[in-house]
């Protein structure tokens, strides 16, 4: 027979245990020793012991054991775990990387809007961020250009309870963008931009399936040239669904238009607007 040893460790000393969480594909967790951040990519079982695999927003990839209280999940530790064989898996993040909300009715819009120059911008906002969009009520509009931007900004008139966020290809120093964006001023009205020339270039070549973006002499079209060198059809239109359907979640994404849009919804957002 077996004795009975009782635990004499007074209850403040003895570790809590931390809530079990399955390692579902693209939740997303920190590290507690390290601090890395990323996206469950997958289990697996080696001579170790079982292992999760992370992926930052950078794309970098990190190996961690799955040990009790290893793991950070909205500011609580967990335990995480294999998940389960069989049966569907319910998303928990939408492909912004946000907590999703199954079942979320999207909310009356909103007054304040976010604009960006052009369909292919909406179309690729709404690919990544349409979820997160819906639920905070936000409207994505394109512009087809912003030469006119200062009148489109006056005509909108930003207020405190009606903020417009515009999101800018090619905003750098010196550029025409640039001196556009400049006309623009206003508590309520904030611009920002990506680097690239065309948001297609926001797309990770990786993702795309190509080494790089190819760079086109100026006074070419970018577009037809970039097809040109690819060696895909001269179709920009094809060539765009091609790019758009590479896009899964904001991992495939660079980080220069991830954090502008990030900052457009947050601006637009803000408690307190209405």
């Amino acid at each position: 027979m077996r004795s009975y040893s009782p635990d004499l460790t007074p209850p403040w000393k003895r570790s809590k245990l931390a809530p079990e969480v399955p390692a579902e594909p693209d939740l997303v967790v920190e590290e507690v020793s390290t601090g890395f951040c990323g996206a469950v990519i997958r289990c697996e079982k080696t001579a170790e012991g079982p292992t999760v695999t992370l992926e930052d927003r950078f794309g970098k990839h990190r190996v961690f054991p799955l040990v009790e209280r290893g793991f950070m999940l909205e500011g609580r530790v967990v335990t995480l775990v294999r998940p389960t064989a069989g049966g569907p898996v319910r998303p928990t993040r939408t492909a912004s990387g946000s907590v999703a909300v199954p079942g979320a009715r999207a909310r009356v819009a909103r007054a304040g809007r976010i604009y960006v120059e052009g369909r292919h911008d909406a179309e690729l906002v709404e690919r990544v961020w349409g979820d997160d969009l819906r639920i905070e009520g936000v409207v994505v509009e394109y512009l087809e250009g912003i030469d006119d931007l200062p009148a489109i900004v006056a005509e909108f008139a930003p207020a405190a309870d009606a903020r417009l966020g515009v999101l800018v290809d090619h905003l750098v120093p010196g550029s025409k963008e640039s001196r556009l964006a400049e006309q623009v001023t206003g508590d309520d009205v904030l611009i920002v931009g990506h680097p690239y020339i065309d948001v297609w270039q926001a797309v990770k070549p990786s993702s795309v399936g190509i080494p790089a973006w190819p760079t086109i002499p100026r006074g070419q079209d970018w577009k037809t040239g970039v097809c040109r060198e690819l060696g895909w059809p001269e179709n920009t239109g094809a060539a765009w669904q091609r790019i758009l359907g590479s896009v899964r979640s904001y991992r495939d994404l660079e980080p220069e238009l991830l954090g502008r849009v990030e900052e457009l919804i947050d601006f637009v957002t803000e408690p307190g607007l209405d």
